[in-house]
């Protein structure tokens, strides 16, 4: 049972920031009531919803004992609060979902990168799958998308690629991709029809709020030149690319995707904040938990999480044991979803063991 003390708490500060946001505030404090409220509001109505059902079922409970009832009635009181049963235990679980602790970042949108591996050319055009199964993902959502960066390979795969996904809650899905994904195919370079074995990296970064990292200029350093294209030739004759390091850390970041400087210097600094932001989100977490690990896995950009089998035409999640043999489904974007979904549940399932434990 969910104690109701928890409850009455939830309840009281979703009363408390409906006054406030009826009070007049402006501002920073009202967009932070705006979303704290829009947290808030799903969560309330499984507790009011949780609380209807205990009712009727404290209702149905006390006519089954009462002597007086009659047979007739009793029997119906009887079915009815059997049916209560089933119903109370599945609202208490959706609500004990939603009462889990979340990940700051759940809400926020998230950059994607895709680096080709071990494979050479077999490994880039890898890449280039997963980029094209994101974005169709993607679209699916409803989320937006854009390419910031990608260097192309010389047999259409791509090197590495830069996605910009901005959508509500990109970060709580997409955060389980990061990991590196494994192709078993026959390369099209392969002319004895041998399967090789290759491989591709994604890193999902959460991408944070301008007013979550402060960067001083002084530790930048800013260079321009002119932009290259494949075999080296200029794409525009103007200093549009540019380079920021950040010196306290090393972290360089280069653009040129945008025929303007100005542009380009923009998305250069998205993703420095968002390097630097997952730098130090990474610590926290591993000065939090460094002993423990996710049933899906700690999101370690040197772990192998996913198999691709061409031949077989199947897909291997490893953190959870999941094969689908939908490969071509999955590999379009069209079913990522059912892969993503399944290490959804897997991590919920996991946190509510570990809360219920804890309890």
């Amino acid at each position: 049972m969910i104690p109701t003390s928890k409850l009455e708490r939830l309840l009281d500060r979703f009363h408390a920031v409906e006054a406030e946001l009826t009070s007049g505030v402006a501002g920073g404090t009202y967009v932070k009531l705006s979303k704290e409220h829009a947290e808030l509001a799903p969560v309330i109505a499984a507790v009011e919803a949780y609380r209807v059902a205990e009712k009727q079922f404290v209702e149905a409970d006390a006519l089954v004992g009462d002597p007086s009832t009659d047979p007739e009635m009793r029997a119906l009181a009887e079915q009815e609060r059997a049916d209560l049963k089933t119903q109370l235990e599945k609202l208490e679980h959706e609500l004990k979902l939603k009462l889990l602790p979340k990940d700051a970042d759940d809400d926020s949108s998230a950059i994607v990168e895709i680096r080709a591996g071990t494979g050479g050319d077999e490994a880039a055009l890898f890449a280039a799958d997963l980029l094209g199964m994101y974005q169709r993902y993607c679209q699916l959502q409803g989320w937006k998308t854009e390419l910031m960066s990608m260097s192309e390979s010389d047999l259409g795969g791509i090197k590495d690629a830069t996605l910009d996904v901005v959508g509500a809650g990109v970060y709580a899905k997409l955060k389980f991709e990061s990991g590196v994904h494994r192709v078993q195919r026959v390369p099209v370079t392969e002319a004895s029809g041998r399967i090789h074995t290759s491989a591709a990296t994604v890193a999902v970064l959460p991408e944070p709020e301008d007013v979550d990292i402060v960067i001083n200029d002084k530790d930048l350093r800013i260079d321009v030149y002119r932009a290259q294209g494949a075999g080296g030739q200029h794409v525009n004759k103007t200093e549009s690319a540019v380079r920021i390091t950040h010196l306290p850390t090393g972290i360089a970041i280069a653009q040129q995707t945008e025929k303007s400087q100005h542009k380009n210097k923009a998305q250069a600094m998205k993703m420095l904040k968002t390097k630097l932001y997952d730098m130090e989100r990474r610590r926290l977490d591993s000065a939090r938990a460094a002993d423990r690990k996710s049933m899906v896995g700690s999101g370690d950009r040197s772990e192998r999480i996913r198999t691709y089998n061409f031949p077989q035409g199947r897909v291997t999640d490893h953190r959870i044991n999941l094969t689908l043999y939908k490969l071509d489904h999955i590999i379009s974007g069209d079913d990522l979803g059912e892969i993503i979904d399944a290490l959804v549940t897997e991590d919920q399932a996991s946190r509510l063991a570990e809360l219920e434990a804890d309890a």
